[in-house]
């Protein structure tokens, strides 16, 4: 799902200054910088497939700094363009940084900068957000990044309203993709708000993608919380929480034990893991449902009970919302992918058995990328032997039909 601004007109209708030419798109490439990502833009933009309905970009690469420039593998790239270029471009695309820790060239920065203050589009894919921050064009502004490094874009720069939720944001003249895959989807979308439907429809049939993916990130979520929060007073209070989840508490109970007030705690929450403290805690009671679904016999009802819920029905509502199915599914899907006489690993622990389950670490005993698998594909209608094939990969790219909790509408 999509986040489109409707709060920045003004910035969306801005009219390009100088030699600026809509039709211009540039790409900002760094050193370092994974090839795929880098690629997406160069395959959108780049391309004449006018052939097809889909009206021509004039695509500029330009080198963010001194090259030749290192990618994937050990390749070499020269650009054949430097930052002079951007000075024509309607739309500067940075596909991706080398490093979340390490702040970019500040030439670039202000080039970007420049560009903005002209009338350009700035976009800014998977962690080419860090860029765009870097430069303060995400001040005070809605962005995404890929969810592993969305508590590390909130964390350093308190002002951006990170959601990690999201496949993509348009606020207008600044617009961030999630990782990889999405950073088709939000080219795309670069193309449907310039040339329309039809236009866009055309060049996802020619790229063999949807041309418009329902649902966000969070199907691709992992729960674990960031390293940085180790260090921060807060790890004790989640610790307990993560302990605790087959007790019935709530937000106020955590920020009690925190020894703050509801308002702080949720600001201090958010600030470190990139979530609110509800729908972490939320998410973190339908992860362990998830375990249990995968490794005992309990009922759906016993599952509620211990996770958390307040009853069945409330699980169910979350776990439909973050998974696209329900749990019962979602378990009969995850159990077909099982080798043949493989048994849940807790079954000692199961229906009628006295005492609590044991708790699982937070990888639990089955790699995530099985349990990632059987939710895409009881969510989205794919086969389960392709939604496994798919999770290989960086991130699987399939039509998900969740609809996700706190989620803003999409085009």
């Amino acid at each position: 799902m999509s986040h489109d601004s409707t709060a920045a007109p003004e910035a969306a209708a801005r009219k390009l200054s100088g030699r600026r030419r809509k039709e211009i798109v540039a790409v900002l490439l760094f050193s370092g910088g994974p090839i795929f990502e880098s690629s997406i833009p160069l395959s959108v933009f780049g391309i004449d497939r006018q052939d097809a309905g889909v009206p021509r970009y004039r695509l500029l690469v330009c080198g963010g700094e001194e090259g030749p420039l290192r990618t994937t593998g050990g390749l070499e790239l020269t650009a054949p363009h430097g930052l002079e270029a951007i000075s024509r471009a309607g739309t500067v695309v940075v596909p991706a940084w080398r490093s979340i820790t390490s702040p970019p060239p500040e030439e670039a920065l202000d080039a970007l900068r420049r560009a903005h203050e002209e009338g350009a589009r700035i976009v800014g894919l998977c962690t080419g957000a860090f860029v765009l921050a870097a430069a303060g064009l995400l001040d005070g502004r809605p962005a995404t990044t890929h969810w592993m490094y969305a508590p590390t874009l909130a964390k350093r720069y308190p002002s951006v309203h990170v959601d990690p939720r999201e496949l993509f944001v348009d606020d207008g003249d600044v617009l961030t993709s999630a990782g990889t895959a999405a950073g088709i989807d939000l080219c795309l979308h670069i193309v449907r708000t310039d040339h329309g439907n039809e236009a866009a429809g055309a060049l996802a049939r020619r790229l063999v993608v949807p041309p418009r993916r329902s649902g966000g990130q969070e199907r691709y979520l992992d729960r674990s919380l960031p390293e940085e929060i180790g260090a921060d007073p807060l790890a004790e209070v989640v610790a307990w929480a993560l302990e605790h989840l087959h007790e019935q508490f709530d937000v106020e109970t955590l920020a009690a034990r925190a020894y703050m007030s509801r308002r702080t705690f949720d600001r201090r929450f958010r600030s470190l893991t990139g979530s609110a403290p509800l729908q972490w805690l939320i998410t973190q009671r339908v992860l362990q449902a998830q375990r249990l679904l995968e490794t005992s016999d309990y009922s759906v009802d016993e599952v509620a009970g211990r996770c958390g819920f307040r009853s069945p029905v409330a699980l169910r509502g979350h776990f439909r919302r973050q998974l696209g199915s329900s749990p019962a599914a979602y378990r009969a899907a995850y159990r077909a992918r099982r080798p043949q006489g493989d048994k849940p690993a807790d079954m000692e622990g199961a229906a009628g058995s006295p005492g609590p389950a044991p708790m699982l670490h937070p990888e639990g005993p089955v790699p995530l990328q099985s349990r990632r698998a059987a939710a895409s594909a009881v969510g989205s209608g794919a086969s389960l032997s392709a939604a496994a094939a798919a999770e290989n990969g960086r991130e699987a790219y399939v039509t998900s039909r969740a609809s996700l909790p706190g989620q803003r509408s999409g085009t």
